[in-house]
This record gives C-alpha cells, structure tokens and sequence, in this order.
C-alpha cells in the first residue's frame, strides 16, 4: 500500500478518535454554534451526525476503503459544492478528496457551514500537511475537477456549468422501505429512526413505503410513538400544520397519527411530516418498480435486509465509507483525474 495514502488514512483514523472523545463542554458549543447557523441542526441531530463521521473513520473501515488504491498520479484542485440538508453533509467528499491526495476547494452550504470548518481544524492539527490542502470558498472557479450536491434543479444547472470537466452531480434523492406485513414492534421501531432522524430531511431517510396489498397500518403507527414529541419543534410543526391543511382543503386521502401522515403515492420523494406509500402484490413486479425509479433512490430498507440489495431498518444514517452517494464511486472518480 502506498505510504502516503495510509499516512492520511491514520490522520483520519486519528480525527475519528479525537472527535469521539470531545468533551460536553465542547461538543455544547459544537451543538450551539450549529444550532445558531440553521435551527434545524438540533442537539440530537448534529450528535447523530458526528457519530455517523465517527463510524466513517474506523481504522479497520478506511483500510478497507483505501485498499488496492495508490495515491493520485497528480494532484488536482476538487471543487466541492456541498448540501446544507443536514450536519456535515459533506464529509464524505471531504474524505475522500483528501484521501486521494488532492487539493480540497469547498463550498459550504449557508445552512451547514460550523460543522466542517471545526473538524477541517482539528485534522490540521492532527497532520499539518494537509493545512495547503483545504481550503473553504464562496467561490469555486477554475478546478480540474467538480462534485457538487443538490436539487434537481441545481443540478441542472451544476451539469451546464461544469460540462467541460470532469464532474460528479447529484440530484435530490430518498429512500423507501419495503414492508412485508411480518415485521415485529421491534423491527418497526428501527423504521422510526429511518424516517425521523434530521426530522427526515436527509437523503438517506425514509420517504416512501412499499407495502403488501391491504397492509393495515395499526401496528406501523403504534411503533411511531417513540417520536411523537416531534411537533415540540416548531419548525417541523409548521410544516405538519401545512400539509395537513393542504390534504383537509383539497380532500385528498390520508391516515394521520398527529405528527405523521401517510399518503397514497406513486412518487419517491415526499414533503416533511409526510410519507407515501404504495401496495404491491407480486415481488416481482415491485422489483421492477423500483428498478424504474432507482436514480430516485438512495437506499432500500427491509427488517433484517430480507430484501434484495436492502440495508436493515434502523441503518439508514450509518453508511460504511464505502456505500456511496448515488452509487457513484467517488474513491474510483477521483483516482482517475
């Protein structure tokens, strides 16, 4: 293995273990600092956030990311356009791009510019010879090389701009979960945490169920309770408030537990405080289905991943370095610039 590489492989082993080890009087103001930049990035939210970084930089997993690559043939100047959607969302292209020995130019979002700034500061201090290699910008101009993260709309606009060099963009996504009728209360409880972390604001929670034809939803929304406090936040309840309004004025079915709806809908990506939900009879038709609409999806959940290519309910937000946004190798991208 390349020296290199595993020397920045260890700087970042090192910076999951530092992080793991903040003390409350530092990750309060971590948590305060964040909070006061988007009221979204609560307390529990950015904890969950850095836990997920932390799962990120395991030393066993990042040798198994960088294993079988060298470093970059040449370095280049990466422009990262970055989501503000939920806490650090972009630091897995930060990992990368630094991992292959490239210059990190990034551009954070207005929501979600504390976090990563903090952890770029601690790396630097981790191993200095990556203080030349990052840099933050409002603008990014003139890079060998772009991945940048958005709406579909931006991306529209990302793809023209960036069409003469090499280039990564990623479009809105969500994900679904796949119910056969047999999941337990536990099970069903691990699918609240898919669908509520980031008040379902990641790309990565769940939007959209697909559940057998009948499918009585008693049981699903007994086991929503754990989340019930929700609409304590006001931001979340006034998207509840709207949405309901919406289905009430235009008298569109729906079942509605008092902090999450449920939607007949044949559509992935769903509004806050609302999941769709579609019937399925036949496995292999569904498959189908989701094939059709996977540039749409970013991960498919099932109670122990009894479905195909699925990750287990309560996995949605701790992906391994190497579960990929939009199943685009960024590793592979960035090795061949």
């Amino acid at each position: 293995m390349e020296t290199g590489l595993s020397k920045r492989a260890d700087a970042f082993a090192s910076l999951g273990k530092y992080l793991n080890n903040l003390s409350d009087n530092e990750l309060d103001i971590w948590f305060r600092q964040a909070e006061n930049n988007n009221s979204w990035f609560t307390n529990a939210n950015v904890r969950q956030a850095l836990n997920g970084i932390i799962s990120l930089l395991d030393e066993k997993k990042l040798k198994q990311l960088i294993k079988g690559y060298s470093s970059a043939y040449k370095s280049r100047n990466v422009g990262v356009v970055m989501a503000g959607n939920i806490p650090a969302a972009g630091f897995h292209d930060f990992l990368c791009v630094l991992l292959t020995g490239h210059h990190f130019y990034g551009k954070l979002a207005a929501t979600d510019n504390v976090l990563l700034r903090k952890i770029a500061t601690l790396l630097i201090e981790i191993e200095p010879s990556f203080a030349d290699k990052i840099s933050f910008q409002d603008m990014l101009k003139n890079m060998d090389a772009y991945i940048a993260s958005g709406s579909d709309n931006s991306a529209k606009y990302f793809k023209a701009y960036f069409s003469k060099v090499p280039h990564i963009v990623r479009k809105n996504r969500s994900s679904v979960a796949v119910l056969n009728g047999k999941e337990g209360e536990n099970e069903l409880k691990l699918l609240s945490d898919d669908i509520f972390t980031y008040f379902g604001l990641g790309c990565r929670n769940v939007s959209k169920l697909f559940v057998p034809k009948g499918y009585n939803f008693d049981t699903f929304y007994k086991n929503m309770n754990k989340f019930e406090g929700i609409l304590n936040f006001h931001k979340y309840a006034n998207n509840y408030d709207y949405q309901k309004s919406i289905f009430l004025l235009n008298k569109v079915d729906h079942l509605d537990n008092g902090f999450l709806m449920l939607k007949k809908d044949e559509q992935i990506v769903s509004p806050i405080s609302v999941v769709y939900y579609e019937e399925y009879e036949d496995l292999a038709v569904l498959q189908t289905k989701i094939s059709a609409n996977r540039e749409k999806i970013q991960a498919i959940l099932s109670a122990n991943g009894w479905y195909t290519d699925s990750v287990s309910f309560g996995n949605a937000q701790c992906p391994a370095p190497w579960d990929y946004a939009d199943n685009v190798d960024t590793m592979k991208f960035l090795m061949e610039l």
